[in-house]
């Protein structure tokens, strides 16, 4: 692939990935956040679920329970997070936290799996939690979306941890249909017991969650393993760092959201630590990062 190819495609892709956010908040004014997730993965399940159907599929019982309980962090944990959290905070400062997930694997691999990392990506660490420091604690309190924010955080690193062991024994395009549509099945049900669901049929509404099925889910889906699969994962990875700062450009385009100095500034720090942390990835051996899609589930190592 050439240079301006690839360029192209690394840019329109995580676009799409930071504009899935005031997108989503949009859909919130005409349905509850768990109903409106739930429909969009269940929607992009099904869809992708019939693409792969003639794709290697799960083997017995507990290929399926994983297939499952990594839709329960990744597509449910994550996405239903973040969205609830927009209830009490923007969504462009929904996409910055959300996006602490790569610092997060670091940390939590430390603990969990007795990985080893090199002093850059510590460093990233540390650049990344000053960035949240710098957008949420120097001008506002902490909210109840602040900490909704940072559970879809931990629910990705964990569901990056969980493909990680369990992924080579799937097809990668079948697992992401199976989280997917497990993922909204979850947030389905709890929709019942959390919310009251409803949705509010007109044209904006069903074109907001056309576009996150289609182009939020499976569109940006296969571009990215496309991407993964002609480049190198490393380099490619190491672009990730532009989904927060698309979203929170796409929320003040979209939404009017205003953009304070410190949120500038923390969003430069998160942006800077993610960076450090996949860019060091390139020269480390296989098993050490994981990181994952995250709206497929896929995992990939650095």
């Amino acid at each position: 692939m050439n240079k301006c190819k690839y360029f192209a495609l690394i840019i329109f892709t995580t676009l799409l990935m930071g504009v899935a956010f005031p997108v989503g908040k949009i859909g919130l004014s005409y349905a509850p956040p768990f109903f409106l997730m739930g429909i969009r993965f269940v929607l992009a399940g099904c869809l992708m679920a019939l693409l792969t159907a003639r794709k290697p599929q799960p083997r017995g019982g507990k290929m399926w329970l994983q297939a499952a309980a990594v839709g329960l962090f990744q597509s449910a944990g994550v996405m239903g997070c973040a969205y609830f959290s927009m209830r009490w905070i923007s969504s462009g400062e929904s996409s910055i936290i959300t996006c602490t997930n790569p610092l997060l694997v670091i940390v939590l691999g430390t603990l969990l799996t007795g990985a080893v990392y090199k002093v850059r990506q510590w460093l990233g660490v540390v650049v990344g939690f000053i960035g949240v420091v710098f957008a949420f604690g120097l001008h506002m309190g902490f909210q109840p979306g602040t900490f909704i924010g940072f559970a879809g955080a931990l629910s990705f690193a964990m569901a990056t941890l969980l493909v990680k062991r369990w992924g080579p024994a799937f097809d990668m395009n079948v697992l992401a249909a199976y989280q997917m549509l497990a993922g909204g099945i979850a947030l389905l049900v709890l929709s019942m017991f959390a919310e009251h669901p409803r949705f509010a049929f007109n044209e904006i509404s069903v074109a907001v969650v056309l576009w996150l099925a289609v182009m939020g889910s499976i569109v940006q889906f296969s571009l990215w393993f496309y991407l993964l699969r002609t480049g190198d994962p490393g380099k490619t990875s190491a672009f990730l760092f532009l989904v927060p700062l698309f979203g929170v450009l796409s929320s003040w385009l979209m939404l009017g959201e205003k953009v304070g100095w410190s949120v500038g500034v923390g969003g430069a720090f998160i942006c800077a630590g993610i960076f450090l942390v996949n860019w060091e990835g390139i020269r480390m051996a296989a098993h050490q990062i994981p990181y994952i899609d995250k709206i497929s589930g896929n995992s990939y190592n650095e």
